[in-house]
């Protein structure tokens, strides 16, 4: 029994060597097929091994005929498929045909058949074959790509043909008993475990003039470059660079650049993209892709050629990304510039002479791929000279201008619209690199004319469908957007000549009305780009004003009003995430710089109460908003008016400017990881100040102009902002604060002392860290400043101390005054509780009452003067046969009134009042008659 037949004899034979009359694939002892057998496509037992030893045999003479007669046997014995299990055996015959080809060319045709066969879909017997066999079959369509070197055409288009059945597979033309079709996708996994694709790659170099084989090649790498573990193979084979290279070889057919740019896109996003574009930044690859792509451009009329010639210009822009790109040197760079500018700038050089570009979707995208690229080239400054000599700024600034009405132009309107858009944008970065350019041009006068048509209200309908018209449709907030973040750049350069040209052309005052106008027109669909143009109008009004007293006085009062308008913000607005946090920071910048130092626009700026708002914004407690604000307060408390504003302002709960500023230290100090005990006085007084970041850096040597960590804990906390303005608020009379606010104002008020004693501490390390012995004096002297610092520590928590000991001792006294208070309350309340039981008793108790008569019959008699003055007339004042306890008075009170006298509830008594009872007394109910004249004589009573 052969090897291929044992582990089939095997299954087929169970437990006491009878064979399973169920098995799916019974091997007969006698090699006899049925015709039933062969009818149900029964896949018949062969020796594979058998096959392979006579491959493999070379002594016989009539040897090449039997080989070639037992290889034709197998490929019609497996003329629907290879089972999983026999791949190695098979492929391994495969090698041996072709290793035979150079000597015994009959062999191609069997190994044609055999590779051919290779692109059905693989047999399996066992769910479980994929995964066992797994490794047998990777290794097997490796051998593909080796197969490669074979010299016969026939057979490299045939591996070509078979790697692309891998992504297109055909089911078996008959089905095979007890087999079954291996996953659609198992072939395709199996290439990328045996890294065929890179063998694929390495065979390029192999048909340098062979076009039909290297189409082919280029067509099965294609189909592989699908897969990231592929890609990753070619990369590491320099697949790229390769394919690159080749670009501009001959081809009738034009698959070539179609199938290789295919390739080149794949690789950019499948694999990394940094390794691709080094692969690619090179003389040979850039000069190659520049005859491409001006092949293209000057004579691709087509459909196709035009998406090529876009898809070339992509990965060429991917490639100028890398500044070692030899970009110029090439001359690439050159040629791109009079391509994006031949239509705005008429040119004599031949390349572009009678070009015009169509409004096809394809040359509308070709002009703002040009426009891209002209921004990345931009970034490298050697491509500046280029961009001057071919009048980029002049060429992109014929798009700043009100669209003509009546003007045949060769692009839509839609169109027009984002590449004026697509060309300030650009603008935005290659203005600042060509001032002198921008300045010939009228730069300033263009910008200025467009935001004032940018601001009219003339029918214009814009369609907003580009990435830069976004939030623009049916408006001019796209134009104004893109216009002002070009005016932002050119004011940021601080370029004298630009600043002053646009002052001269009363562009502060402008830009102040546009604010002014879109305040006005905020709403939720266009809310996020007005803030966005609020914004950037904030910032250039800084960049214009910043260093400047006569443009300060130009921005002026109404400047003012549109910053207290920015600051009367309602505070949830700054969490909407629609750039209202990026507006304040605009105002907060505006404020520092067009309204500080010029002290006509601090004094209304004070008037109109800017300093509470202020002190709003800082009570948010808000950290990306308080070192500014800290910042801008610092320098307001310069102006002599602002101390009594920021002592009458008032928080929530009544809280002071001082007791704010205070509150924000300590909760700085808890940031920084400052020691502090449970009340906030000091514990180490030797490092009063530390933070735990002080602390976990190590002191080191640092050069003189070097800034050590104590010196930069200045400028990176608000501490320091805070004592500055605490000091010019004068800190012996702040008021609204409480003692954990004086404890903290210890520390404060000695801020600086700690700070200069935390610099002479490094001070010391320092020396002590370089090995550096003072002398004698200066020892002393060292030794002298940091005791005296660490005795201002200890003072400081002395006197923070017995604040707290007062404190303590007060409330004591204050908790002895509530419970006096509660004391005497309680002891009123027994007293008023005893005489309402004495009360009771007189009136339940007969006794009770004439004993309290004749206690106030004494006592009245004890409180009289006993000597009476002689001639005196004595009148008793005691009313005899009282029965009452109480003193009498003259008037009674009637607590109710029979209903006899009144009427009753229903009585009418408006109509009672009109006439007076006759028998006097309260008033009755009588009927409304006749009036009569009152009797002459007297009434009875």
């Amino acid at each position: 029994m052969s090897a291929a037949e044992a582990p089939a004899a095997a299954e087929a034979q169970g437990p006491g060597g009878r064979s399973k009359s169920n098995s799916p694939r019974q091997i007969p002892v006698v090699g006899v097929v049925t015709e039933d057998e062969d009818a149900q496509g029964a896949l018949k037992p062969m020796d594979l091994n058998r096959v392979i030893k006579l491959l493999e045999d070379t002594d016989k003479d009539d040897l090449e005929e039997k080989q070639l007669k037992s290889v034709k046997k197998l490929v019609q014995y497996y003329q629907n498929g290879f089972p999983l299990r026999d791949l190695a055996q098979i492929f391994k015959i495969l090698n041996l045909c072709a290793g035979k080809i150079v000597n015994q060319p009959h062999f191609i045709e069997p190994a044609y058949n055999i590779i051919k066969l290779c692109g059905l879909p693989f047999l399996k017997k066992k769910v479980s074959d994929e995964i066992t066999y797994a490794e047998d079959t990777a290794n097997s369509i490796a051998l593909l790509g080796d197969l490669m070197k074979v010299p016969s055409s026939e057979l490299r288009i045939q591996i070509c043909k078979c790697i692309v059945d891998f992504y297109h597979a055909e089911p078996p033309k008959k089905h095979i008993t007890g087999y079954q079709q291996a996953s659609s996708t198992y072939k395709i996994q199996m290439a990328e475990v045996g890294g065929l694709a890179k063998t694929m790659v390495q065979s390029l170099a192999l048909f340098e003039n062979q076009l039909v084989e290297k189409l082919w090649v280029l067509k099965a790498l294609q189909h592989l470059s699908t897969s990231e573990v592929n890609c990753t193979f070619m990369m590491k084979a320099q697949a790229a660079r390769g394919i690159c290279a080749h670009l501009n070889d001959p081809d009738p057919s034009g698959q070539l650049l179609f199938r290789s740019s295919e390739i080149l896109w794949n690789l950019l996003e499948k694999s990394s993209k940094e390794e691709i574009i080094q692969q690619l930044s090179n003389l040979e690859c850039l000069l190659t892709l520049k005859e491409v792509f001006k092949h293209l451009f000057m004579r691709g009329f087509s459909h196709y050629d035009r998406q090529l010639r876009n898809d070339i210009l992509v990965i060429t822009t991917i490639i100028a990304q890398n500044p070692e790109a030899p970009m110029i040197e090439c001359g690439f760079t050159r040629e791109l510039i009079l391509f994006a500018t031949f239509n705005e700038v008429k040119s004599q050089n031949p390349l572009v002479k009678g070009l015009k570009l169509s409004n096809s979707y394809e040359d509308f995208e070709l002009k703002k791929l040009l426009f891209n690229i002209i921004v990345i080239l931009c970034k490298d400054l050697p491509t500046v000279q280029l961009l001057t000599d071919g009048k980029v700024v002049l060429a992109l600034l014929t798009y700043v201008k009100k669209p003509e009405k009546h003007k045949i132009i060769e692009w839509s309107a839609a169109q027009y619209e984002e590449l004026q858009l697509h060309a300030i944008a650009t603008l935005s970065s290659v203005a600042p690199l060509l001032i002198e350019e921008y300045m010939v041009c009228q730069g300033n006068a263009r910008i200025l004319s467009f935001l004032e048509w940018c601001e009219t209200e003339d029918s214009f309908f814009s369609h907003g469908n580009s990435f830069h018209g976004t939030g623009g449709r049916g408006n001019k907030f796209a134009h104004m957007r893109y216009t002002l973040r070009l005016l932002r750049a050119m004011v940021y350069l601080e370029d004298e000549t630009v600043n002053t040209d646009l002052c001269e052309k009363e562009a502060i005052q402008q830009l102040i009305g546009i604010f002014k106008n879109t305040i006005n027109k905020i709403n939720d669909k266009e809310e996020a780009i007005i803030l966005e143009i609020q914004s950037d109008i904030l910032l250039i009004l800084s960049g214009l004003c910043e260093n400047s007293t006569s443009r300060k006085e130009i921005f002026g009062t109404e400047g003012v009003d549109i910053i207290l308008h920015v600051m009367k913000t309602d505070p949830k607005k700054f969490q909407s995430g629609l750039g209202y946090n990026v507006l304040l920071f605009s105002t907060l910048d505006c404020i520092w710089c067009c309204i500080l130092s010029c002290y006509s626009s601090e004094d209304y700026f004070l008037e109109k109460e800017g300093i509470f708002l202020l002190l709003d914004l800082l009570a948010l407690n808000q950290k990306k908003f308080c070192n500014l604000i800290l910042a801008i307060m610092v320098e307001f408390c310069d102006n002599p008016k602002t101390t009594a504003h920021v002592n009458a302002w008032r928080g929530k709960k009544d809280q002071t400017a001082a007791s704010l500023l205070i509150k924000l230290w300590r909760k700085e100090e808890k940031e920084l990881g400052v020691k502090r005990d449970k009340h906030g006085v000091i514990i180490d007084t030797k490092k009063p100040l530390f933070t735990s970041f002080q602390e976990e850096q190590k002191i080191m040597a640092l050069p003189a102009n070097c800034p050590t960590v104590a010196i930069m804990d200045v400028a990176e906390n608000i501490r320091a902002k805070i004592y500055a303005v605490l000091g010019k608020l004068d800190f012996e009379n702040l008021p609204g604060l409480s003692t954990e606010d004086f404890v903290t104002l210890c520390i404060i008020h000695r801020y600086l002392d700690f700070k200069i004693g935390e610099i002479w501490n490094e001070i010391c390390e320092e020396i002590k860290l370089e090995k550096l012995k003072p002398v004698a004096t200066d020892k002393y002297i060292l030794e002298t400043i940091i005791t005296a610092s660490e005795n201002v520590g200890k003072m400081v928590a002395s006197l923070q101390r017995e604040m707290i000991e007062s404190q303590a001792r007060q409330d004591v006294q204050n908790e002895q005054k509530v419970y006096a208070k509660i004391q005497a309350t309680h002891k009123q309340r027994e007293l008023a509780n005893k005489s309402w039981e004495n009360f009771l008793a007189r009136t339940s108790n007969a006794k009770t009452l004439k004993k309290a008569k004749r206690l106030q019959e004494k006592a009245i008699e004890a409180s009289r003067y006993s000597e009476r003055p002689p001639n005196a007339i004595f009148h008793p004042t005691d009313i005899k046969g009282l029965n009452t306890t109480v003193p009498s008075g003259r008037v009674v009170v009637v607590e109710s009134t029979p209903v006899r006298l009144v009427g009753g509830p229903l009585a009418d008594t408006d109509i009672a009042l009109k006439k007076l009872p006759i028998r006097g007394g309260a008033l009755q109910r009588v009927k409304a008659v006749k009036t009569v004249a009152e009797p002459k004589k007297s009434v009875d009573t």
